[in-house]
């Protein structure tokens, strides 16, 4: 808990919003002229000093006014914050944009990162576990058909709508009617799995069904190969990195090149990402500071999952200035993320 009075929680309160909103330095003569409190400027002044021995101002400058501290924001998003109702038009704005690309969810967060970065005017980003993802895009169909003698084309239909077409050389030539049962065989074999999981049983199997063809059979597995994606166990999504120059502060040339650089720096950008910070719903809301690294000192990231079967499918978040709207960043990922846990999230 912490040791404030009632009076100094709604001062800080009152100076972070107006420090969101305006960028500038709050004094004591803008706070005073909010019915709510009915203090002079000179009280306000007293508490204002008050709460910068504490560690919850900061002055950046002599005679300037203060600026909230880490300490500071996060007393306010685990305690002062008030959310609001989101609006009527983003949410028609955001279920139209969801229903519409539900069923890939590869274009599903495509389209939510650029949903959310353009609605909160901030950068933002997708992590996708793609193990996970792996597991669920199950095969819908195989085929192959023939397209000469020696040529067979060998077709794959994923759950999430893809088509993988792809033209093997057989070696041999083989008759439709053995083109067709082999078809046929490894179809029933392999549909509903995921082409991950199926391993040295699909191997043993195919080269089984068709030991006469072994060139046929290379090529099939290489084609399935092919198919696989092997760049690692998460892929990264970002748009509106360019929306942080929005923001004065950050105007200087060094930290602008720091905010490149934790962004480029996909590793560290992960391990930002799943730090525990405040949580509040369905929402992780991390402040930086020094202890988490000079890149990360003056941003703040609000991430929620999207989980299947108690599997962690993938995370959104919005990285932002430490001054970021946080009460609509929250209202926005909450509901977008709960939108699709509790009502789309069946693909």
């Amino acid at each position: 808990m912490n040791r404030l009075s009632e009076r100094k929680l709604k001062i800080l309160q009152l100076i972070i919003e107006e420090y969101i909103s305006s960028g500038e330095p709050v004094g004591s003569r803008t706070i005073s002229k909010n019915t709510e409190l009915n203090l002079s400027a000179a009280t306000i002044r007293n508490e204002m000093s008050d709460l910068e021995e504490l560690g919850y101002l900061v002055q950046p400058y002599v005679s300037a006014g203060r600026v909230p501290s880490q300490n500071a924001y996060s007393l306010y998003v685990d305690e002062l914050m008030q959310t609001e109702p989101i609006k009527h038009d983003e949410i028609d704005t955001i279920e139209e944009v969801l229903n519409s690309n539900i069923c890939k969810i590869d274009d599903l967060l495509n389209e939510t990162v650029k949903l959310l970065s353009n609605l909160t005017s901030y950068t933002s980003i997708a992590i996708l576990n793609k193990e996970t993802k792996r597991k669920k895009n199950l095969i819908k169909h195989f085929e192959l058909v023939p397209i000469s003698e020696y040529l067979v084309v060998m077709i794959i239909v994923m759950e999430d709508g893809k088509v993988h077409n792809d033209i093997i050389n057989v070696g041999n030539s083989i008759s439709k009617e053995k083109l067709d049962l082999i078809s046929t065989s490894i179809s029933g074999n392999i549909v509903g799995k995921s082409i991950y999981e199926l391993g040295d049983t699909l191997s043993s199997y195919v080269k089984e069904e068709i030991h006469s063809y072994d060139v046929f059979f290379e090529n099939i597995m290489k084609t399935l190969d092919k198919n696989i994606d092997n760049s690692g166990p998460l892929s990264i999504m970002l748009k509106g990195a360019n929306n942080i120059f929005n923001y004065p502060e950050f105007n200087d040339i060094g930290i602008a090149k720091s905010f490149f650089t934790l962004i480029e720096d996909k590793n560290s950008l992960v391990d930002i990402v799943k730090t525990k910070g405040i949580e509040k719903d369905n929402v992780n809301i991390i402040i930086g500071d020094k202890s988490m690294g000079d890149l990360f000192d003056n941003y703040s990231i609000l991430t929620a999952n999207f989980d299947e079967n108690d599997s962690s499918l993938a995370k959104i978040g919005i990285i932002g200035p430490r001054r970021m709207d946080y009460k609509k960043v929250f209202t926005l990922i909450n509901y977008i993320t709960k939108y699709l846990n509790d009502k789309l999230w069946k693909i």
